[in-house]
């Protein structure tokens, strides 16, 4: 079963909202636009509650008139314990995160708990039969995640995704990448 790992494109970042209600910026919206054209194949969106991915799956829902679901599993990594991080500070932490993923670094979701999630919740909406593309539209950290599992690899930075407004492909049946990381372009 086809299926594409999608995530959302740059946003607009404001430390004094909660990040999972920043929403894209200009730049990020011009880039979901490209999607319907890229991936015509899909018949099935689903994306995380944050709406920076759920303004990306629009854009795939309006121009293919796909049907679609929400799943809160898909969800970026719980990092509620600190919220907004400087970039600085944030890259730091984030390399942490991968490099100890049986450890939850300053109080976030453990790597290899935020990987057992996506996981689950991938394989729970490949159950069955369908006919197109799924195409799941979360976050970079679970992509590279959910991207190790697929490739029998261990969680790593190496994995993450190279820009927010990558995708990749797999087979979810197989269980198996199919692609690596792409930018939308």
């Amino acid at each position: 079963m086809l299926c594409l790992f999608i995530t959302h494109p740059e946003v607009v970042i404001d430390p004094l909202t909660p990040i999972d209600e920043w929403g894209l910026s200009e730049a990020g919206s011009a880039r979901a636009s490209l999607l319907p054209a890229l991936f015509p194949e899909v018949a099935l969106v689903i994306s995380s509650t944050e709406r920076k991915a759920r303004e990306t799956a629009g854009f795939l829902i309006d121009a293919l008139g796909v049907e679609h679901a929400v799943d809160a599993e898909l969800g970026e990594i719980d990092r509620s314990s600190t919220g907004y991080l400087a970039p600085a500070e944030f890259d730091v932490t984030v390399d942490r995160f991968f490099a100890r993923p049986e450890e939850s670094i300053r109080g976030w979701e453990r790597a290899i708990d935020a990987q057992r999630r996506i996981e689950g919740a991938v394989r729970r909406s490949t159950i069955g039969e369908r006919d197109g593309a799924i195409a799941f539209v979360a976050h970079g950290g679970v992509g590279a995640l959910l991207l190790a599992s697929l490739t029998g690899s261990r969680i790593d930075r190496d994995l993450d995704q190279p820009g927010m407004g990558s995708y990749f492909a797999f087979d979810a049946r197989a269980w198996v990448a199919l692609s690596s990381w792409q930018r939308i372009s």
